[in-house]
């Protein structure tokens, strides 16, 4: 089988269709040079397009023009529409295989373009090239592979000049080329954005041009935000069946739930093991009372069923507006999606590994309301949600040590990590800034903060300490970060090599404030360095290849006069810290890959998984791969878990699979400090460490496996191999089932005294406690729980049969 064809960001822009409601219709498909050369002629043989450089061609040269760019893997052109009139000539390029690439460095997501307005004839409005301009930049930039556009006017036309700075174009550098002399001009993502939102608070906005808001959501059309419904209308009645909460009725063929005010849903599904329900999304009908057919509404829906779902009057509102950020999210991912699983699974490097962050469609698979970012505007969505895949450069400011606690690993040191994370150059340039202010660097940290962070909590609520020189603002970061499904975590995108970088955010999601605790920061790295060295002296997890990725350095800033006031499990105390986490590419052996653990769960446009793709690349049976990613995977948390009393959080989106040719081959847990539990608190381990040890009832410390690795992941994953005919779900149960026998015979062979842990820790009961995520978040979507007592706040419904039975 060949293998697809590797994308180039040229050819991943999308050529697509933007309304806005009383505004213009504006629209681009390929240009034809057979039967749009007479139309351009008419165009670049007027004076006014004297710079296009075709004055006194003929028809049929600008038709030869075009049919060689038409030819091109590196130049498209494409013909502009306004409500259906040809209005505009559109031109990208790849600038590495243009004259202008020898001017300058050409980088990652660099793309080029020319634009040309045709002649008014009743098209122009005041502001109307402006407009046609937004138009492009918006629909370039939505493909979030576009990091820079790429211009070079002649420096005599002035007038395209003044327009490009409109949109947040920014004059670098005065270049020869072969037909002219030229300005190069570059526009990044945030310059555009920046422009629209300045346009728009100024009220320089030209007349028709919609607000920088509305602009930015041109994926939310009609068609996207229903599909959006039906899919979050399915999740919701599927997962709060799951939970108990509510009780569909089997009649024939479908199934019936009845709201509080007499609506009625109808669907086919079908029960499966832990009592997950498969429910075909096409088939889902909403009926009122009087029996006619209404659209699927997610907002109302829970609305409807709110006293059921028992969601506090005074946070409805709350989880409502979570709720239409995760259709709003859905909605982009829509528009946006066009990697095939496919692709996903054929494509190698760290590109590769960060195209399939961004490609998630999903969340997680539980929470309903999965994509909350309660505070993220339309502008915060595209700049820095995980699914936007945007280039971010970090803010970085100095903080007073006096105020600051800084920790690092055991053998490296404050000054060794700023030489590895920074240039040279820009390392002396905040030094230099600093001693301009008559500050000594030596009595700051440097700490990096998320842009939004900056923007809107920094700068105000912590405006007492700008003010008086504990926080002094440096500048952005040379390098580019692209946020991860965790939102506050950025990789480095031009040089993956260093640090991941994660960061405090005041903004909701499922379930908590992101925000980081300075407390936290203090033994974060002591925390990892002691699981790092536990799992590198145990032979059962070295055998199976697990890797701790390390948080090797932490910095927390204490404004006092916020603790002083706000209790200790406050958002308040936690706005400003961050951490380094090492970067997973040091751990790739020859011909290996990563990919987040989220991307098995993971379905296409076309409703493709990418786990059938990673089988299929691989080459093996799927009961093969199955045995293979449970020993990378589930075998060593089970270790753990029997073995040290140790329980990770063990999502998808913290964990990273090593694989080789679509093959997993080991597991890198990540997101340690804040996430891992010692389940039994009479446990000897270094003081530092002491934080994670809690004292967990018995019986609750087996849904460690239970609940976060077979309710919260395999559920899903069983569905993906059942559905797709890899393997029935009985079958995959028993294939678990299967490892978990094998890793035990051979554990016991190694070290029979385990025999007493492992009756203590029996995976075959009959039924286990049922703990409940979403009643958590509905309980209390603000705080789930405090996570100094991670079992006090569990919600139970019941008890669950054992799918391994």
């Amino acid at each position: 089988m060949n293998a697809p064809k590797p994308e180039t960001v040229l050819d991943r822009v999308p050529v697509a269709e933007e309304t806005r409601p009383n505004a213009l219709r504006f629209s681009l498909r390929r240009f034809s040079p057979e039967h749009d050369a007479e139309l351009l002629h008419s165009w670049v043989s007027q004076e006014r397009a004297r710079f296009w450089g075709m004055l006194g061609h003929s028809v049929e040269q600008v038709r030869e023009a075009y049919r060689q760019i038409d030819e091109s893997s590196t130049h498209h052109a494409y013909l502009g529409f306004v409500d259906d009139r040809p209005a505009f000539l559109l031109e990208r390029y790849d600038p590495a295989s243009d004259p202008v690439g020898k001017a300058y460095p050409v980088q990652r997501g660099d793309l080029g373009m020319h634009f040309l307005v045709a002649p008014a004839e009743g098209l122009v409005r005041p502001g109307f090239t402006t407009e046609v301009l937004h138009f492009i930049m918006a629909n370039t930039f939505s493909d979030p592979a576009v990091r820079r556009v790429v211009v070079e006017p002649d420096v005599r036309n002035e007038k395209v000049q003044a327009l490009n700075a409109k949109v947040g174009f920014v004059k670098q550098a005065m270049i020869p080329l072969p037909d002219k002399k030229a300005w190069l001009n570059f526009c990044t993502r945030q310059n555009f954005a920046a422009s629209r939102a300045a346009q728009a608070l100024s009220g320089k906005t030209s007349p028709g041009l919609t607000e920088s808001a509305e602009m930015l959501a041109d994926y939310l059309t009609p068609e996207r935000w229903q599909r959006a419904n039906r899919h979050l209308v399915r999740k919701a009645i599927a997962e709060f069946s799951h939970e108990r909460i509510l009780l569909p009725v089997h009649h024939g063929e479908h199934y019936e739930l009845s709201s509080p005010s007499g609506q009625q849903y109808r669907f086919k599904a079908r029960r499966m093991r832990l009592e997950h329900w498969s429910i075909v999304e096409s088939s889902l009908q909403r009926f009122n009372a009087e029996g006619a057919e209404l659209p699927l509404d997610a907002l109302e829906f829970i609305t409807d069923f709110a006293e059921t779902l028992g969601i506090n009057p005074v946070q409805l509102p709350i989880y409502l507006e979570e709720l239409s950020s995760t259709l709003t999210s859905h909605a982009f991912k829509q528009a946006r999606s066009t990697l095939s699983a496919a692709q996903l699974a054929a494509a190698d490097g760290p590109a590769a590994f960060q195209n399939i962050e961004r490609s998630m469609t999903e969340g997680h698979p539980c929470f309903v309301a999965n994509n909350g970012r309660h505070g993220f505007g339309g502008s915060d969505f595209l700049a820095f949600s995980p699914e936007a895949g945007s280039a971010v450069q970090l803010v970085w400011v100095a903080v007073a040590r006096s105020h600051a606690v800084f920790s690092v690993s055991a053998g490296l040191s404050y000054q060794e990590l700023m030489e590895a994370e920074f240039s040279e150059v820009q390392r002396l340039g905040f030094e230099q800034k600093l001693l301009s202010l008559g500050l000594s660097p030596q009595d700051y940290f440097l700490m990096p903060a998320h842009p939004w962070q900056w923007e809107n909590k920094l700068q105000s609520t912590f405006a007492a300490e700008i003010a008086q020189q504990r926080i002094v603002f440096l500048g952005r970061s040379e390098d580019e970060y692209q946020a991860q499904q965790s939102i506050r975590t950025f990789f480095n995108t031009s040089k993956p090599e260093r640090s991941y970088l994660k960061t405090a955010i005041s903004v909701l999601n499922m379930g908590f404030m992101r925000g980081l605790s300075p407390e936290y920061m203090v033994d974060t790295p002591a925390i990892n360095d002691w699981l790092h060295e536990l799992v590198a002296k145990d032979q059962t997890l070295q055998s199976r290849g697990l890797v701790i990725l390390r948080e090797i350095a932490a910095i927390g800033y204490h404004n006092r006069y916020l603790e002083a006031a706000a209790p200790a499990s406050s958002a308040y105390r936690k706005m400003f810290s961050a951490l380094w986490r090492e970067s997973p590419l040091s751990q790739l052996g020859s011909g290996e890959t990563l990919a987040t653990m989220a991307s098995l769960l993971h379905l296409d446009a076309r409703g493709e998984s990418l786990v059938g793709a990673y089988i299929r690349r691989a080459a093996v049976r799927p009961e093969e791969w199955l045995q293979a990613y449970l020993r990378a995977y589930l075998q060593p948390l089970v270790h753990c878990l029997v073995c040290y009393e140790l329980a990770f959080m063990p999502h998808g989106e913290n964990v990273i699979l090593v694989l080789k040719d679509g093959l997993p081959v080991r597991a890198i847990m990540k997101d340690i400090a804040e996430e891992i539990s010692l389940l039994d608190d009479s446990l000897e381990v270094p003081e530092a460490v002491n934080r994670i040890k809690h004292q967990i009832p018995l019986t609750e410390r087996p849904l460690a496996i239970f609940t976060d690795v077979f309710d919260c992941f395999f559920r899903f994953l069983a569905e993906i191999f059942d559905r797709e005919g890899l393997l029935s779900e009985q079958a995959f149960w028993a294939q678990v089932a299967e490892s978990l026998r094998s890793y035990r015979k051979e554990i016991l062979l190694e070290r029979p005294e385990l025999l007493t842990a492992f009756e203590r820790y029996d995976f075959f009961i009959e039924e286990f406690d049922f703990s409940c995520l979403n009643r958590l978040q509905l309980r209390n979507n603000q705080q789930m729980l405090d996570l100094t007592d991670p079992s006090g706040g569990l919600q139970f419904s019941g008890k669950m049969a054992n799918p391994l039975l």
